[in-house]
């Protein structure tokens, strides 16, 4: 176990792409105190503002989606809870978002790569994308602990511990409750996002390079957490650059839920080319990156229907 530090940052060569007590802990932290990481995007550093959809071609998935740390939390047990309190997000200014052949909730209808490079205006807080201003609100995509046993997942799928939970909810001023594993908790953080609708369709987000700055507290008997829970302020404390005008929903019918968001996804893209005239592609990456999908009704069998919707701000001059 690595020594306890006085300066609590973890760089961005503590990276590592599995979830496992296996991998040595860069830190070891009491409860109570606060840490800062630096993390790379989720290409883990393949893809930069001058990568055009050939990169995307060449993407060595084997190394994407990178955490870093782990943390030891001192005293944390199995059946514990990790608190994590969300206190800044910092992004880059740049982003990408990209549509990768085989990979996203419509993967057969996009068999070719698209990529979308992003200038993110950190000050006026949204990225420019033709006639539309998509509002920055940062968050990890990654947080979690690692498994109670010799395991070694992949840092892709989530877990019932954290991973990859891509929740747009959990930025700033937001409080993870995440249940221990195994002992010291082995906590590590990573996939920074500047942007995404819930759902994230197209299989990314604008994916950016981020430091955050956590604080962590151990819980003790609270049974209730078996999964990730999570806490946020109130939408007022939610900066948004854009007036509020409403969203625009189309809803997606089936008696299959995965099939019912397939649906809604595709109308509201056919909307957006027909309405706004964006190509497929473009369409399909505004969709991740900014309109929500939504359980609407799952009790009149034997139909269920998904909402996808898209705040009309987005497009206001």
């Amino acid at each position: 176990m690595a020594p306890a530090w006085n300066n609590f940052h973890v760089g961005r060569d503590c990276g590592h792409c599995k979830w496992s007590r296996k991998v040595t802990p860069k830190l070891t932290v009491s409860s109570g105190q606060t840490v800062t990481f630096d993390a790379v995007d989720s290409s883990n550093g393949q893809l930069n503002p001058g990568s055009d959809a050939s990169a995307i071609k060449s993407l060595d998935l084997s190394i994407a989606n990178p955490v870093f740390g782990p943390i030891f939390v001192e005293n944390a047990q199995p059946g514990d809870v990790l608190k994590v309190e969300v206190l800044s997000l910092q992004v880059a200014d740049w982003g990408w978002s990209a549509i990768i052949p085989g990979f996203g909730l419509l993967a057969e209808d996009f068999p070719e790569p698209q990529i979308n490079i992003w200038s993110l205006d950190r000050e006026k807080g949204y990225a420019q994308f033709k006639d539309m201003r998509i509002p920055l609100r940062p968050f990890l995509g990654c947080m979690g602990l690692a498994p109670g046993n010799d395991d070694e997942l992949s840092t892709v799928p989530p877990t019932h511990h954290g991973g990859n939970m891509d929740c747009r909810e959990l930025g700033v001023g937001s409080t993870v409750y995440l249940p221990v594993q195994t002992v010291g908790a082995f906590f590590s953080c990573g996939d920074g996002h500047a942007a995404q609708g819930h759902g994230e369709v197209c299989g990314t987000a604008i994916e950016t390079p981020i430091r955050a700055t956590l604080r962590f507290e151990l819980c003790k008997n609270q049974p209730w957490v078996t999964t990730p829970q999570y806490q946020t302020p109130p939408l007022a404390q939610i900066a948004n650059p854009l007036p509020d005008l409403g969203t625009y929903g189309v809803l997606g019918v089936s008696p299959d839920l995965f099939q019912a968001a397939k649906l809604a996804t595709r109308n509201l893209i056919q909307w957006l080319v027909s309405t706004k005239g964006l190509t497929h592609s473009e369409a399909y990456i505004v969709a991740s990156v900014a309109a929500d999908l939504k359980i609407a009704e799952i009790v009149n069998v034997p139909n269920y229907e998904v909402a996808m919707t898209l705040p009309l701000g987005i497009f206001s001059k």
